[in-house]
């Protein structure tokens, strides 16, 4: 998040709005939320409104699905803008934007066109949680999806800002603009980020803002907590940036972008891969960064009672690390360029809202930094969001026909869990009005279905971020496979294209046929054989063994089975390469996740009548009951994952079902 001329603000300068409790009105639903005498300027099938990451998938999703579509942006320099750190992936979320390039999405693509750095993280650890990051050049990153968005088919870009949606007996019909221009729609997709009546805080500054100091949207907040909406307030907080030129690298350690090619498009060439890459840096905070921040603590908001909302526990502010860990000596900070042609850099691990005097302090305390030039300071945001036990597994609203929401508005952070969010409600928009079956995303099919099973079934009382350990099935979610495990989905909802399937299905040719030539290929206890193997220090055979089983060993790669067997007809893509280690080497893991998932998948399949009486399971827990009614889950699985819900009350449910189904 990026502010600029906050020198020039001063308390008595702003207007602060008192925050509304989060409690929404209990208020019907009115017949028209908005001014229904008005004529509608355009028509569409689909409006998404917020141009950020969710918005501009759900916007392009729904386009390419041939839906006429409409993206709505408070300001058109704001599309797919990173506010906070310019970066894409990292681990769980890079395996997200892998899953959504598989299903026919635009984030790999575009961060692929745009990075000036990619690095592979964890490969010393498993393969489950093995993931891309990327450092973004975040200007071009923006122009680049912009420029996609302008050239689609399908798809208009408009600035403009939304004041109320049109809603005609529960059924959402278009939208209102605070222009008052009416836009009429079968569908709309809320993608609002932290826009909704968002508020900036620096120290004991606090005024109505959206990210970047563009216009907060308070109407639209009004509006949904009207139309009945459950609504909280969440937070969220963004680094100084300091001036490069300024910064003494000596002091600090270089860290440089992978050598080896890499990409999060599964149509991203080898040949394309970046040479030129620009590092980052690595400092720490010191003892007398420290007493910095603890002298000033009763002037910290997060600590003097001047922010009372929820922040992200996975990405805290310096000030919550320092007391929270009071024991640490030290915390690392990363400095990352923000882009080829700018002098910011991004101080990754010093998101702050301190005022902006202690902030220079602060800055100027850290080693590599003691000269530093701070070109914006850091602060917090506040922002309304709607409670995610609210929506189906779809991201439709269970209360409004036709509207979905995606991103930040639905509780989570991060741009990869809000362009996954985007998609699939951009996905379902279009399925919704062209009439077809919608797609829900189960968690052994990708993280985007663990992520929006854990928001609609066990809510968010912080920012959601996703974690490889969200997923039980992790090993079968991988950055290696996600095209094998989502391609075949993309094309089936007519996301995917011709170009994407033929690819896909030549890569599934290759490496199904290789597979095919380990199984049947054996090596036999030679003794030319066992020589060979004893050169490398291997252990002899004794038996015959097929090159497939011979590749499980600890020791051997695929590059070595070749030595013994040849080499396929011809060379294999380097990613087939991968894959084919990993389900060979972890076969019997996965095999074992895989029949976990199809015995979940029976509770999956068995869906609860959507007019239950929740009140008829007498026999049930009061807790569960009342969580029932709350989240009123479509199938068994999901009830059985309810925070509360215990197998008892599963196994009660069941059995009423049943006896409906048999008319008892």
């Amino acid at each position: 998040m990026n502010l600029e001329n906050t020198t020039t603000i001063t308390k008595s300068d702003v207007q602060v709005n008192a925050i509304p409790k989060s409690s929404a009105r209990a208020n019907a639903i009115p017949k028209s939320s908005a001014r229904t005498n008005t004529i509608p300027r355009e028509r569409f099938d689909v409006i998404v409104v917020g141009a950020g990451h969710a918005g501009c998938e759900a916007a392009l999703a729904s386009a390419r699905m041939g839906s006429k579509t409409m993206l709505l942006t408070i300001s058109l320099n704001m599309v797919a803008f990173m506010p906070c750190n310019p970066s894409i992936g990292g681990s769980a979320k890079g395996i997200v934007v892998r899953e959504i390039d598989a299903l026919g999405g635009e984030m790999a693509k575009n961060i692929d066109k745009t990075y000036i750095q990619m690095k592979m993280l964890n490969t010393g650890k498993g393969p489950a949680v093995r993931a891309l990051r990327a450092q973004a050049d975040k200007d071009l990153y923006s122009q680049e999806m912009k420029k996609t968005i302008e050239k689609q088919e399908n798809l208009i870009l408009r600035q403009g800002m939304v004041k109320e949606l049109i809603v005609e007996e529960d059924k959402v019909t278009g939208v209102l603009t605070e222009t008052g221009t009416v836009y009429s729609a079968d569908a709309v997709v809320l993608t609002t980020g932290t826009s909704l009546r968002g508020e900036i805080v620096i120290g004991e500054l606090k005024y109505s803002s959206g990210p970047n100091n563009t216009i907060a949207s308070v109407s639209l907040a009004d509006n949904l907590r009207a139309l009945g909406f459950e609504i909280e307030r969440f937070k969220t907080g963004t680094p100084p940036r300091v001036l490069a030129s300024s910064i003494d690298y000596s002091k600090t350690e270089i860290q440089p972008g992978d050598e080896t090619p890499r990409a999060f498009s599964f149509l991203t060439k080898d040949e394309d891969y970046q040479k030129d890459q620009v590092p980052c840096w690595l400092t720490y905070t010191n003892a007398t960064s420290h007493d910095i921040i603890r002298k000033n603590l009763d002037r910290a908001p997060l600590f003097n009672g001047f922010i009372t909302t929820v922040g992200p526990r996975y990405c805290p502010s310096i000030e919550t690390k320092i007391v929270r860990f009071a024991d640490k000596e030290r915390h690392q900070l990363f400095l990352e360029p923000e882009g080829r042609h700018t002098e910011e850099i991004y101080i990754q691990g010093l998101s702050t809202s301190l005022p902006e005097e202690v902030q220079f302090d602060l800055v100027r305390s850290i080693e590599g930094l003691e000269n530093a030039e701070m070109m914006r300071p850091g602060y917090a945001i506040e922002y309304d969001m709607i409670l995610p036990h609210q929506l189906r597994p779809t991201l439709e609203t269970k209360k409004i026909s036709g509207l979905f929401t995606a991103g930040q508005t639905n509780g989570t952070s991060g741009y990869e869990e809000a362009a996954g969010q985007g998609l699939l409600a951009g996905i379902n928009a279009a399925l919704k009005v062209q009439g077809k079956e919608e797609l829900i995303l189960r968690r052994s099919d990708a993280y985007i279905g663990v992520m929006i099973d854990d928001l609609v079934t066990k809510g968010v009382i912080e920012p959601y971020r996703l974690l490889t350990s969200r997923a039980e099935h992790r090993l079968i979610l991988r950055h290696d496979n996600a095209d094998m495990r989502l391609t075949e989905i993309g094309r089936n909802v007519g996301l995917v294209d011709a170009l994407r399937w033929n690819v896909f299905l030549e890569k599934k040719r290759v490496y199904d046929a290789e597979i095919r030539r380990l199984k049947n290929e054996k090596l036999k206890p030679l003794p030319e054989i066992n020589s060979k193997l004893g050169s490398k220090g291997f252990a002899p055979l004794s038996d015959a063994i097929s090159a497939y089983d011979f590749l499980k060993r600890p020791e051997v790669n695929y590059l070595m089975v070749c030595e013994f067997i040849g080499k396929a007809e011809s060379e294999l893509d380097q990613s087939i390469i991968d894959l084919i280690e990993t389900e060979t080497i972890y076969e019997g893991y996965i095999e074992k996740s895989r029949a976990q998932v199809k015995k979940m998948h029976k509770l999956e399949d068995k869906k609860i009548p959507a007019n239950m009486d929740w009140d008829l399971l007498d026999s049930i827990a009061t807790e569960a009951r009342e969580m029932f009614k709350k989240i009123n889950p479509e199938t068994l699985g999901q009830a059985s994952r309810i925070p509360g819900v215990n197998p008892a009350d599963i196994s009660i449910l069941m059995i009423y079902m049943e006896s409906v189904r048999k008319g008892k």
